[in-house]
C-alpha cells in the first residue's frame, strides 16, 4: 500500500480526537482507504501531554506543516478566521489538499479558498465543519444529486438545542446557559452560539451545497433564543408544538431564504423530538422527500469521525494518482447560480404572538380588527383569565401562514395601541409541509 502523509494542525478537543481514532483505527482506516494514512506532522500552540507522538514530530509554529514537502494533506483544525484563511490557502499554494472542520472559515471565505482551491487542481474538504459527526454534507452533495433540493432545515448549534431542552422543566434562560458553560457545552463567551451565529455558519454551507449557489453567511438572518421564555415554551406546548432553535434555508423562484430564528414545530414531528446537545437536520428533495440526519454535532471523536472521512477521501485520491473529485459545492463552478437571499420581510411562516393586553372589553376585537386588516388569519387563541394580573393578561395568537412583512406592520400597530402594555412577542412557526 502507498503511504499518505497527514499533517495536522491544532491539537484542541477535535485535533486530539483525530489523532487518537487515526492511530487507533488505522488498520481499519487503510483498508478503507486503499493506502496507509501516516500522521506525518503536528503542530499546535499547546503541547498535550496525554497524547503520546510516538517520535511524530511536533512543533508550535502551524506553517511548519505546510512548509514539509512530505506532507500531503494538511488538517486545518485551529479554528477562527484569519490565521485559518490564511494557513489553508498557504497549504493550497504549496499544492497540499486541505480537510477542515472549520465551519465559519468556511463560510466566510469559502469562495475565495475554494477558487484557490479549484486553480491549484487540490481538494479542499470540510465535512466536520457542518453537524459535527452526522455525514451531512457528502449527503446532500453525492446522496441526493438526483434531486432539486427545496428546503433545507436543522438544529445544528447543540448548545441553544441543549439551554431549550432544559426551559421545557420551567427553569430560565440564565441559569441554564450557566449550567451549560459548567459542562463544557458552553464557551465562556456564548454569543455564536446563542445568538445564532454559529448556527448560521454551518446553514450558509448546507444552502450552498443545497441549491447550487455562493457562500453568503453575511446576508444570513440570525435570531439567538436568549429572549426565549419558559412562558413561550409551556404555551408552545399546549398549542402542540415545541420551541426549537432552527437554521432554514429554503430556494424559491425569485431567490433563497437564509435565516436561523427560535421556531415553533410541530410536537409530533420527528426535529421536534431531538433534545439536549444533539443535532438533525432535515433534506427536503424533489424526489426522495423529506430525510432526517441525527447524531451528535460536536465532541472531539464524533467530529474526528467526519474528519477523517474527509482524510479518506482525499487519500483514495492521491493514492490513485487521481485529481477527480466531487466540486466543493456538489456543483460544478460553471453551474453556480447566483440567486439573491431574500431580506425576511419577504419570506413566509406561520406566527405565534404573546400580546399582553388590558382587560378592557372590546380589547380582543381591536386586536382580531388589526389582523384581519393586513390580510392574517387567525388559527387559534388562547387567553385564560387565571393569568390576570395587575389589570393586564396575556393573549396569546397562532395565525396561518403569511408574509412576515404583514406581521410587521401588525406588530407596528398593535404596539400602538393604549390598550397593549409594551412590545409583541413573535415566534415564527413552521410545518415542513
Amino acid at each position: 500500500m502507498k503511504d499518505v502523509s497527514v499533517g495536522i494542525c491544532g491539537l484542541g478537543t477535535v485535533g486530539g480526537g483525530t489523532f487518537n481514532v487515526l492511530t487507533r483505527n488505522a488498520k481499519i482506516i487503510a483498508g478503507r482507504a486503499g493506502c496507509n494514512i501516516r500522521i506525518g506532522r503536528v503542530a499546535s500552540r499547546t503541547p498535550r501531554e496525554d497524547i503520546d507522538m510516538d517520535g511524530i514530530p511536533f512543533s508550535t509554529d502551524i506553517f511548519d506543516v505546510i512548509n514539509d514537502p512530505d506532507i500531503d494533506v494538511v488538517v486545518e483544525l485551529i479554528g477562527g478566521y484569519e490565521a485559518a484563511r490564511e494557513l489553508v490557502l498557504a497549504a493550497i499554494k504549496n499544492g497540499k489538499h486541505v480537510v477542515t472542520a472549520n465551519k465559519a472559515l468556511i463560510a466566510v471565505h469559502g469562495n475565495e479558498i475554494f477558487e484557490a482551491a479549484e486553480k491549484a487542481n487540490v481538494i479542499v474538504a470540510y465535512e466536520a465543519g457542518v453537524a459535527g459527526g452526522i455525514p451531512v454534507i457528502k449527503s446532500v452533495r453525492e446522496g441526493m444529486a438526483a434531486n432539486r433540493i427545496d428546503w433545507i432545515a436543522g438544529i445544528i448549534n447543540g448548545t441553544g438545542n441543549y439551554i431549550l431542552t432544559e426551559m421545557r422543566a420551567g427553569r430560565e434562560f440564565a441559569e441554564v446557559l450557566k449550567e451549560a458553560q459548567d459542562l463544557g457545552y458552553a464557551e465562556a463567551d456564548p454569543t455564536f452560539d446563542v445568538e445564532g451565529i454559529d448556527a448560521a455558519h454551518k446553514l450558509t454551507i448546507l444552502a450552498s451545497a443545497g441549491f447550487g449557489v455562493p457562500l453568503q453567511f453575511e446576508r444570513a438572518y440570525t435570531e439567538g433564543i436568549s429572549q426565549i421564555t419558559p412562558y413561550d415554551i409551556a404555551h408552545a406546548e399546549l398549542l402542540g408544538y415545541r420551541i426549537k432553535h432552527l437554521g432554514i434555508a429554503r430556494r424559491r423562484d425569485d431567490g433563497i431564504e437564509l435565516r436561523v430564528h427560535p421556531t415553533l414545530v410541530p410536537r409530533s414531528h420527528l426535529i421536534a423530538q431531538v433534545d439536549g446537545v444533539l443535532n438533525a437536520v432535515l433534506v427536503d428533495g424533489d424526489a426522495v422527500g423529506q430525510t432526517m440526519y441525527y447524531g451528535p454535532g460536536a465532541g472531539d471523536e464524533a467530529t474526528a469521525s467526519a474528519v477523517i472521512a474527509d482524510i479518506v477521501d482525499v487519500a483514495r485520491t492521491v493514492a490513485a494518482g487521481s485529481s477527480q473529485r466531487v466540486p466543493y459545492l456538489g456543483f460544478d463552478p460553471s453551474s453556480l447560480e447566483d440567486l439573491d437571499v431574500l431580506p425576511m420581510e419577504d419570506i413566509q411562516s406561520a406566527y405565534y404572538l404573546r400580546i399582553t393586553a388590558m382587560d378592557h372589553p372590546g380589547v380582543l376585537a381591536k386586536v382580531a380588527s388589526i389582523l384581519s386588516e393586513h390580510g392574517i388569519n387567525i388559527e387559534s387563541i388562547m387567553q385564560k383569565e387565571s393569568e390576570l394580573k395587575d389589570g393586564r393578561i396575556p393573549v396569546i395568537i397562532l395565525t396561518h401562514t403569511v408574509q412576515e412583512r404583514q406581521v410587521n406592520r401588525a406588530i407596528e400597530e398593535l404596539e400602538a395601541l393604549t390598550d397593549i402594555d409594551g412590545k409583541v412577542v413573535r415566534i415564527r412557526a413552521e410545518n415542513f409541509n
